[in-house]
C-alpha cells in the first residue's frame, strides 16, 4: 500500500511539473499560410520568421506510403513507445560502451519534434531534456499531431522547412504523390539539411538518398529492384515558389488562421495564368509608367476567378493592388443612373432628353468630343455615353439618393470632403471614387437581376454568397433595359460586334475615361461573368488622350474570349417605344427626324479627307430615313449599313435627314482638315 502511494504522489508530482513546464509549442503555431487555387493548385505563400518556408503539414494529403517508410526508417516502433524508445536507448548505450563513441542515435519522431520546437546545443543534458519533452509531447498529442509537427517543422535546407515546402521546391508538387528516390531524398535531408542540399551538394545528396534506400530494403519497405530504379532519377534543383494572383493571394494568406495548413480560394489557375501577363503586355504598350488590372467574377455565387492586381512588380507601382485603390470611373457609372430612372419610373428607354449645353445651378457640363446632339432618347444618350442626359437623369433621380442606393448594395463612393459636402451631379461623371472591386460587384448586380452581393474570394465564401439573398438595387426589368442597350454599343476598332459574329456572346459593356486620361475603364458582363478592365498609372498621373474605350475595351473583349463564355441566343427584339407618359422627359409633339451627330453649327475636324478616309459616321433619331450633303444623297456604307459621310474637302456644308413622311431635319457644318 505504501509504494502504491508513493507511485500515485510520484505520478502527481510529474503531472504538476509537466503542467507547470510544458513544452514551448510556439514555432508549432507560426507555419507559413498557402493560398490554393481550383484543383489545389499553390497560388502563393507567405514566409514566417527569418524569411523561412514553413509549410504546414496535412498528412491526408501527404503520400501514405512515403509516411510508412518515414517511420520504418527513423522510429520503427513510433506507434507504440511513449516518446522514448527503451530498446533503441539499451543498443545506442550498449554500442557507445563498445566502441567508445556514440555510433548510433536513439532519438525517436518525438524527441526530434521536441528538438525543433526547441532547439539546443547537442549535449547529453539537452538530449535528456528531449526526452522529458518527448514524454509531455505524447501525453498532449496523438501519434498523428506528433508526425505531421515532424513535417511541418523539419528542416530541408536552406530557409525550407517542412516536406510540403520542400517537395513543391525541389519537385515541383505536393508530397501527395512521391516517387521512390523522392521519398528517400525527403527522409534523408533533415538529418544533415546544409550537408546533403541537393541543390548545392548534389553527390552528398546522391549518396545519402542511397543509404535511406537501403535501410528501405532492409526495412522490407522496398524491393531491390525499386531501389536500383530509384537510385537512377536525377538529383533535383531548388526552384522559386509560385507566386500567381500575388496581390490576392497574399491578402487570404495574411487572413488566415494560425491553424489552417491552406486556404481554399476561387481563382482558377488556368484563367489567372493567361491574363497576367496580357495585363503586363498591354501596360507596356501604353507607356514606361503604365500598369493595368483585371477582375473576373462568376455572377451565379461572386467567385472571383481570376484577379490581376498590377501589371508586374517589376513595373513602376506594380507592388500595389489597384484593384483595391480608388479611382474615378468616369462614365461607367452611367448605367446605374439610367437603371435606378427605369426603376423609378422617371425614364424609359426611348424618353426624349434635350442634349444641349445646359447649366444645373453651378454645374455645367459638356460632352466628351465637346458636341452636343439636340434631342435624344435615353437609350441612345446610354449608348453614346452622353454627359449632359446623364447628368440631367442624375438631377431627377438626386445624387444623395443615388449615392445612398449603391451604398445600400454595399458599394461606397470616395468623395473629397465629404464629411461636409453633398453628393454632387458629377457623381454620374465619375465624379467620385470607388475601388475596382466595388466598380465589378455593381456590374454583377446588373448581370444577376439587380441583387447586389460582396464578392466572393475563398470556396466557403462562394457557397455563402450562392445561398444568399443579396440586397436588390433595381428592379430586373430595369437592370435588363439597361443592358439590352449596353449590347447594342460598338464594339472596339478592329473587332466585329459579338452580336454579328457567329456563336459569339453577346457582351453588355461601358467604358469610362476619368478626367486628364488618369483612368481607362471598361466593364463588362458576359456568359454569366462580370468582367472589369484598368489602365493607368498607380501615383494617379495624367495620360495625354488614352481613354477608355482606347486603352481598355480591346482588352475587355480579350479578356471575354479567355474566360470562355457560352454562346448565347439573340436576345427578342423588344418595341422600342416608352410608355405614353414617359414620351419624353417634357412632353412635347412629334416633329419628325432629330439629327444626332454632327449638330446644327458644329465644327467637325476629321482625320482624312476623300474617298479614301474614314469618313463620318451620321445619326439621327427616326425611321426609314435618308441622308442629302449640299443637296446629293448619300448612300449607306456597304460595310457597315450606316451612312459614313467622306468630306472631299474641308469646308461648310448643309446635312439634311429626311424620314419617309417627308419630315426633314438639317444642319450646317464646317469641316477642318486635319493638321
Amino acid at each position: 500500500m505504501r509504494l502504491l502511494t508513493i507511485f500515485l504522489a510520484a505520478q502527481v508530482v510529474l503531472f504538476a511539473l509537466s503542467a507547470a513546464f510544458p513544452p514551448d509549442m510556439g514555432r508549432a503555431k507560426r507555419s507559413s499560410p498557402v493560398v490554393l487555387g481550383e484543383r489545389r493548385a499553390w497560388l502563393r505563400a507567405l514566409p514566417v520568421e527569418d524569411g523561412r518556408w514553413r509549410v504546414r503539414t496535412d498528412l491526408e494529403r501527404t503520400d501514405p506510403t512515403f509516411l510508412k517508410r518515414l517511420v520504418a526508417v527513423e522510429d520503427a516502433r513510433f506507434r507504440w513507445h511513449l516518446g522514448v524508445d527503451p530498446i533503441a536507448l539499451v543498443r545506442a548505450t550498449g554500442s557507445a560502451v563498445v566502441h567508445g563513441r556514440i555510433s548510433s542515435g536513439a532519438s525517436t519522431l518525438s524527441m526530434q519534434t521536441a528538438r525543433l520546437l526547441e532547439p539546443r546545443p547537442r549535449n547529453l543534458g539537452s538530449k535528456l531534456i528531449e526526452m522529458v519533452r518527448a514524454v509531455q509531447l505524447e501525453s498532449r498529442l496523438s501519434k498523428d499531431e506528433i508526425l505531421a509537427l515532424y513535417l511541418t517543422l523539419a528542416p530541408y535546407g536552406g530557409n525550407l522547412e517542412g516536406v510540403r515546402g520542400a517537395s513543391l521546391s525541389y519537385f515541383g508538387h505536393e508530397p501527395s504523390s512521391l516517387t521512390d528516390g523522392e521519398q528517400a531524398l525527403l527522409i534523408a535531408l533533415p538529418q544533415a539539411p546544409e550537408g546533403r542540399r541537393p541543390d548545392r551538394r548534389p553527390e552528398a545528396a546522391r549518396e545519402a538518398r542511397r543509404a535511406v534506400l537501403d535501410k528501405m530494403v532492409r526495412a522490407g519497405v522496398l524491393t531491390d529492384i525499386a531501389a536500383v530504379e530509384a537510385e537512377g532519377e536525377p538529383i533535383p534543383r531548388r526552384s522559386v515558389f509560385p507566386a500567381m494572383a500575388w496581390h490576392l493571394a497574399g491578402q487570404l494568406a495574411a487572413a488566415a488562421p494560425a491553424s489552417q495548413p491552406s486556404v481554399a480560394s476561387t481563382i482558377d489557375p488556368d484563367l489567372q495564368a493567361r491574363l497576367e501577363p496580357m495585363a503586363a503586355a498591354v501596360a507596356a504598350s501604353q507607356g514606361p509608367e503604365a500598369t493595368s488590372a483585371i477582375i473576373v467574377v462568376r455572377i451565379r455565387d461572386r467567385a472571383v476567378r481570376a484577379l490581376v492586381g498590377s501589371a508586374g512588380r517589376d513595373r513602376p507601382g506594380g507592388w500595389v493592388d489597384m484593384t483595391r485603390a480608388a479611382r474615378s470611373p468616369g462614365s461607367a457609372l452611367k448605367p446605374f443612373v439610367y437603371a435606378f430612372a427605369f426603376d423609378d419610373g422617371t425614364l424609359a428607354p426611348d424618353t426624349q432628353i434635350d442634349d444641349a449645353q445646359t447649366r444645373f445651378a453651378d454645374y455645367q457640363p459638356e460632352n466628351f468630343d465637346r458636341v452636343f446632339h439636340g434631342k435624344v432618347t435615353a437609350r441612345e444618350a446610354l449608348a453614346y455615353s452622353l454627359n449632359v442626359p446623364a447628368v440631367a437623369t442624375l438631377e431627377k433621380i438626386g445624387p444623395e439618393a443615388f449615392a445612398a442606393r449603391l451604398e445600400a448594395g454595399g458599394v461606397k463612393l470616395l468623395r473629397p470632403k465629404a464629411e461636409v459636402k453633398a453628393a454632387g451631379l458629377a457623381l454620374a461623371l465619375g465624379g467620385a471614387g470607388i475601388t475596382l472591386r466595388d466598380l465589378v460587384t455593381l456590374y454583377a448586380a446588373l448581370g444577376d437581376g439587380g441583387v447586389a452581393k460582396p464578392l466572393a474570394y475563398t470556396v466557403d465564401e462562394a457557397r455563402a454568397r450562392e445561398r444568399s439573398a443579396g440586397t436588390r438595387i433595381a428592379r430586373p426589368e430595369a437592370v435588363n433595359q439597361v443592358l439590352d442597350i449596353l449590347r447594342e454599343a460598338p464594339g472596339p476598332r478592329g473587332r466585329a460586334p459579338s452580336a454579328l459574329t457567329r456563336g459569339g456572346p453577346a457582351m453588355a459593356f461601358k467604358t469610362g475615361t476619368s478626367y486628364g486620361f488618369r483612368d481607362a475603364v471598361a466593364a463588362g458582363v458576359v456568359g454569366g461573368h462580370a468582367i472589369l478592365v484598368w489602365t493607368g498609372r498607380a501615383d494617379g498621373g495624367a495620360r495625354g488622350g488614352l481613354t477608355g474605350r482606347d486603352a481598355a475595351l480591346p482588352l475587355l473583349f480579350d479578356v471575354a474570349d479567355l474566360v470562355g463564355a457560352p454562346p448565347t441566343a439573340p436576345r427578342p427584339i423588344a418595341p422600342k417605344s416608352a410608355p405614353g407618359a414617359l414620351q419624353r422627359l417634357q412632353t412635347v409633339a412629334d416633329e419628325g427626324p432629330r439629327l444626332i451627330f454632327p449638330p446644327d453649327g458644329a465644327t467637325v475636324q476629321v482625320e482624312g479627307l476623300g474617298k479614301a478616309s474614314r469618313g463620318l459616321v451620321l445619326a439621327a433619331g427616326g425611321e426609314n430615313l435618308s441622308w442629302y450633303v449640299n443637296g446629293a444623297p448619300l448612300s449607306q456604307d456597304a460595310v457597315s449599313g450606316k451612312p459614313v459621310w467622306r468630306p472631299p474637302a474641308a469646308g461648310f456644308y448643309r446635312l439634311r435627314v429626311v424620314d419617309a413622311q417627308g419630315r426633314a431635319a438639317s444642319a450646317r457644318v464646317r469641316i477642318k482638315a486635319p493638321g
